[in-house]
């Protein structure tokens, strides 16, 4: 502890334009020409905005905070200051991409940089379509309140515009693919559309949001072979809408009593608190759905690998989620970021590692069969 005299003659010390405030015994300070402090502080700058050291916003955030004040909101529409949701939709493509690479290649490069401009500008629309639908409840959640078609930032005219800006870029990337995967990529527009109007009706909407987000694991795949194959796609695709289920319900958690407040409906209302017992089901599923599609892509031990360190942070993100705690549910919600990129690594290490040799040997002998039959 130290009296006010010493935080006045620390604040004379440091020619910061800042005030400090004293507290309780956190840290050690110290001033080459001065006494050694321990002390806790909170500078504020004469804006008065806080500069607590331990309360830093996050890159995207200061990013979106220091573009022009014109875009800004256009950005925060599209959910560019939080970019743990674009992450997770770009995932499952590479998933799908990965799993399409050849025995003893990496991923298609091209692909996946194209695939991930598309997955953060489909998700931006797809926020835009949500806040469309949802400005007069989003108006009633503490959480969303502050969204731009709610303060007024942005019209609901101009967001349509928006949406059809970002829907034009979305498409121009989906033509740079093969036209079944165009087909394909065209075909998941309307779950992006229905998804927002779920809550209203179901119990279930994070059930839709899996088939939504997880459609870029068969788009990946047909990206680069031109088609699926149902006995690998499918299982994965399943698998991410289990996970998709899991993540949605912590982040649902959130909103859970102002949802109930106001009548929608979500999986995080519906488990309660019997929550954990339905993730831990849900995680089952998801960990049985990419041993299957493992096995049908002949998948080498990094992917197992993978798939243990993703059963192991499930087990663990269950275990301690509280679901009372809306900062524990952030924290959760946005940690699953990484269990798409250790999948994505297991899967494309496995590929990598595995050998080709077989392939190249059905080929030679295919060929040489008619030479044989020629000679007899």
């Amino acid at each position: 502890m130290f009296t006010i005299r010493s935080a006045k003659r620390i604040s004379q010390l440091y020619p910061w334009n800042c005030a400090l405030t004293a507290g309780k015994v956190r840290r050690p300070f110290k001033h080459e020409f001065g006494p050694n402090y321990c002390f806790k502080w909170t500078a504020t700058s004469s804006a008065g905005v806080k500069l607590h050291p331990e309360s830093k916003e996050k890159l995207a955030s200061r990013l979106v905070n220091s573009a022009p004040a014109q875009i800004q909101p256009y950005m925060k529409l599209m959910r560019l200051d939080r970019p743990v949701g674009s992450w997770l939709l770009y995932w499952p493509v590479s998933w799908g991409i990965a799993s399409a690479a050849s025995p003893g290649c990496i991923p298609d490069l091209y692909l996946l940089t194209l695939c991930g401009l598309g997955a953060v500008v489909m998700r931006g629309a797809g926020c835009t379509i949500n806040d469309m639908w949802d400005r007069d409840i989003d108006a009633k959640v503490k959480r969303t309140k502050d969204r731009p078609l709610v303060n007024g930032d942005v019209s609901l005219q101009k967001a349509v515009v928006f949406l059809a800006a970002q829907l034009s870029v979305g498409l121009a990337v989906l033509l740079q693919l093969n036209w079944y995967s165009i087909e394909l990529g065209a075909s998941s527009l309307a779950l992006v559309i229905v998804y927002p109007l779920m809550k209203r009706f179901t119990y279930w909407p994070q059930f839709v949001l899996g088939l939504a987000f997880n459609w870029g694991a068969l788009l990946g795949y047909s990206a680069v072979t031109g088609s699926i194959d149902p006995t690998i796609c499918l299982p994965l695709y399943f698998s991410g809408v289990c996970w998709t289920i899991i993540y949605d319900t912590i982040y649902a958690h959130q909103d859970r009593l102002d949802d109930l407040s106001i009548g929608i409906k979500s999986t995080a209302i519906k488990f309660n608190e019997d929550t954990k017992l339905w993730l831990g089901g849900f995680s089952v599923l998801m960990i049985s759905s990419l041993i299957a599609s493992g096995i049908m892509n002949a998948q080498m031990w990094p992917y197992y690998v993978a798939t243990g360190a993703i059963s192991a942070h499930l087990a663990q993100q269950i275990a301690t989620l509280n679901i009372n705690n809306a900062k524990d549910c952030s924290r959760k919600f946005i940690s699953n970021s990484w269990i798409g990129f250790i999948l994505f690594c297991g899967i494309a290490l496995g590929r990598y590692l595995k050998d080709n040799s077989n392939s190249k040997n059905v080929k030679i002998e295919t060929k040489a069969a008619p030479i044989h039959l020629m000679h007899e």
